[in-house]
């Protein structure tokens, strides 16, 4: 991962989507551990859930911690108190923090100001626990994700886009039907193509083109938490968008059936459908459990191996073996950006080493992280 967060799927390289699945099937099998024992999770909910929450609080008690639940009417994030002073405060008293916000500008800015590692739970661009979870199904039914070709029928929402970035991470083709006016935006579609590993994008109009001979087919609700005003035009737009059995039909006789929950029968999909043989709709539902263990162990190891780094970096400052000691705080300011003791430390070999002007740098920028803690 790029950063200590996860609050983009582009935060990922391929060899990160592969870790995060390959751990969660490891951990499904496997149960309850002690990995993230006496370590506290909070969930930072401006909006209601059912999998989302459920997910990450049996996920963090299966790893030996345990989640403290703070609903928008408790925070009153942004407007009782402002978003940077909750990031500073909460890192003095957790771990991790999982965020579902309306905006994906707060969950950044959440992640700005924290110094624990912070995770999309879903925002108003992106859903990369979802989309990571979809992942692992569709591998444990296809054994593969290279060369498969998905199909997403429907607005080019959050789980869109996220669905996008993380099939060409993996070589799996894209296509979307989406009515004019809901498109997935040429921004997302552009940074997919940058990512992609030698996968496609496919922005269509018509289901029927999308749907053909693919390996999965995918499709969401029309009506997004936020967007209840519009239901009655999205659900005008959006006729002829409707997964039924007709459209099915048209992919691969061995296609399965997507949908990330909660479903509007007979809006979206027809009434019955999510209990067909194709559907592996609960499935994913279920793996939303093992990828965020994944996801929740491979953060918390990162930002405790920071810390590994930086207490080398130190001794190895002490034995004024200095270029050796600036490699691993380097090393530990890649995992964790914003670690002021890593900073402050690089500040002192780069003193040493009578490198002034980096010295001073490094320094302030120390002292500005330190200015904004609590």
């Amino acid at each position: 991962m790029k950063g200590k967060d996860l609050l983009s799927i582009g935060d990922l390289a391929p060899d990160d989507v592969w870790r995060i699945i390959n751990n969660a099937v490891e951990m499904k099998q496997q149960g309850i551990s002690s990995v993230l024992a006496g370590q506290t999770l909070a969930l930072l909910f401006e909006k209601p859930s059912l999998r989302t929450r459920v997910s990450f609080d049996v996920a963090m008690h299966q790893l030996g911690g345990h989640t403290i639940y703070l609903s928008q009417s408790e925070v009153g994030l942004g407007s009782r108190e402002s978003v940077s002073d909750v990031a500073r405060t909460l890192s003095r008293y957790v771990n991790i923090i999982a965020a579902r916000t309306f905006s994906h500008a707060t969950v950044e800015s959440l992640a700005e100001h924290a110094t624990v590692p912070v995770i999309n739970a879903l925002s108003d661009r992106e859903h990369p626990c979802q989309a990571l979870a979809d992942l692992l199904t569709i591998y444990e039914k296809k054994a593969k994700l290279k060369g498969l070709t998905l199909a997403f029928i429907g607005d080019g929402n959050n789980v869109a886009n996220s669905l996008l970035l993380a099939s060409g991470l993996v070589g799996m083709d894209f296509r979307i039907a989406s009515p004019k006016g809901y498109e997935v935006s040429d921004e997302v579609a552009g940074l997919g193509r940058n990512l992609a590993q030698g996968s496609k994008i496919l922005r269509v109009e018509q289901p029927q083109a999308a749907a053909e001979s693919a390996d999965v087919v995918y499709t969401d609700i029309w009506t997004s938490m936020g967007q209840e005003a519009e239901a009655k035009k999205r659900r005008k737009d959006f006729a002829g968008y409707q997964v039924n059995a007709e459209l099915l039909s048209l992919a691969a006789k061995d296609a399965i059936l997507m949908h990330p929950l909660p479903a509007h029968h007979d809006e979206e999909i027809a009434p019955g459908l999510i209990d067909s043989p194709q559907s592996v709709v609960f499935d994913q539902a279920e793996n939303r459990l093992h990828v965020q263990k994944a996801i929740l162990e491979g953060l918390y190891r990162k930002s405790d191996r920071a810390e590994d780094w930086c207490n080398k970096g130190v001794a190895l400052g002490n034995l004024n073996r200095l270029e050796e000691a600036l490699d691993c705080l380097e090393e530990a300011l890649l995992l964790k950006p914003d670690y002021a003791e890593a900073w402050y430390n690089k500040g002192v070999a780069l003193e040493k080493l009578g490198q002034w002007k980096q010295a001073l740098a490094a320094y302030e920028r120390a002292r500005e992280l330190e200015k904004g803690k609590p």
